[in-house]
């Protein structure tokens, strides 16, 4: 999982354009491919440790920032309210962590992917009841290491 030392990034002017966007519609998007392909791989202590804390989604050279919360239908859109938890990365980091061509701890600690927000709202976001990290879930995720 050897990745470059810079990741391609999305031409600023589009960032831009897309940053003055609404940002309902892609954290819509990101919502229905939460309940579709993660949420069923949560236990119901995860989902309870989850349930009403809104997480900001950033991709950071696209401009896009979707916020989410979990609620009792699943995970909806939440675009005016602040988050406790703040995960970040480019297009193209987030294409490859989905792909599982790249490593969640070598992007956080090559300072790729960053996670901001309370220490422990962090921990709890990020963890679930058996200690494993959101990212240890994406192997669960059916489909995403299609080549």
């Amino acid at each position: 999982m050897n990745s470059p030392q810079s990741a391609p990034l999305l031409p600023a002017r589009l960032a831009g354009l897309v940053s003055r966007l609404p940002q309902w519609p892609p954290s819509a998007v990101l919502c229905a491919g939460l309940n579709l392909l993660f949420l069923p791989t949560l236990d119901a202590d995860t989902k309870q440790r989850l349930m009403g804390r809104i997480v900001s989604i950033q991709v950071s050279d696209a401009g896009l920032d979707g916020r989410i919360r979990l609620s009792a239908f699943g995970f909806l859109p939440a675009p005016q309210r602040a988050p406790e938890v703040t995960i970040r990365a480019c297009a193209w980091d987030f294409y490859r962590l989905a792909r599982r061509l790249e490593d969640p701890d070598t992007l956080f600690f090559s300072r790729r992917l960053t996670i901001d927000g309370q220490p422990y709202d962090v921990f709890r976001i990020v963890t679930d009841a058996e200690g494993r990290t959101i990212a240890s879930h994406l192997k669960t995720f059916p489909g995403l290491a299609l080549r």
